[in-house]
């Protein structure tokens, strides 16, 4: 039973349960009360407190909770010794065989092997100028990842390749691979005509958008 005394001289009140109840309820709904409530932003700032509560570590002692962070110490080992052991020789290997090129060692870029196919050009040596124009544009497609140049790769297999790639140009990649493997190969000599066809396929290929992004392996 709750009894209410007035702040007046009047005796003190007796009400009933129901009476009573509604008294309280009353009395809370004050603005006084209101006040008091914990706001909307209050609950939010008590929420992300016991988010970050429940993501402490676990205090010593308490070997169970330490479970799961110690099998996540351990997956983040085993994936840190897989590339300490793996990882690396093969950076090496695919660095190793970026030198090769046609059965050559030869670690020039393709702004590199241009500059030389135009330095030969400008001598009027045009089987220089073919053979280094030909690589630039065959290192060029494998620094953009169109093909994998891997040891013991044919010109005509990156003709093949990249014909792919580039279906609008199949032709001339076959024409100017051929025109390597004549001069390579076969002793014979290539003319101003040969350099510039081989100039200009660079040129336009290093220009246009390849139909994949994922790099092809090419088979010697």
């Amino acid at each position: 039973m709750i009894r209410l005394a007035m702040a007046t001289d009047a005796p003190p009140l007796d009400p009933g349960r129901d009476e009573a109840y509604d008294w309280l309820v009353r009395e809370l709904s004050k603005p006084e009360y209101e006040a008091a409530k914990p706001s909307l932003v209050d609950r939010i700032a008590q929420a992300i407190m016991d988010w970050f509560s429940s993501l402490m570590v676990p205090q010593p002692g308490q070997l169970s909770a330490w479970v799961p962070v110690i099998v996540v110490v351990l997956v983040i080992a085993g994936v840190i010794t897989a590339i300490a052991l793996w990882g690396v020789p093969r950076r090496r290997r695919a660095a190793r065989d970026a030198g090769t090129l046609f059965g050559d060692d030869d670690t020039r870029t393709a702004a590199e092997l241009r500059k030389h196919a135009r330095d030969a050009a400008e001598r009027g040596d045009w089987d220089s100028a073919l053979l280094d124009g030909f690589r630039a544009l065959a290192r060029g497609l494998a620094e953009r990842t169109v093909v994998s140049i891997l040891p013991g790769t044919t010109a005509s297999g990156v003709a093949e390749s990249a014909r792919s790639a580039f279906p609008s140009h199949a032709a001339a990649l076959r024409r100017a691979a051929s025109d390597f493997d004549s001069v390579r190969y076969l002793d014979e000599h290539a003319g101003r005509e040969h350099y510039e066809a081989v100039a200009s396929l660079d040129h336009e290929l290093s220009r246009t958008e390849p139909r994949f992004a994922e790099p092809e392996l090419v088979a010697p």
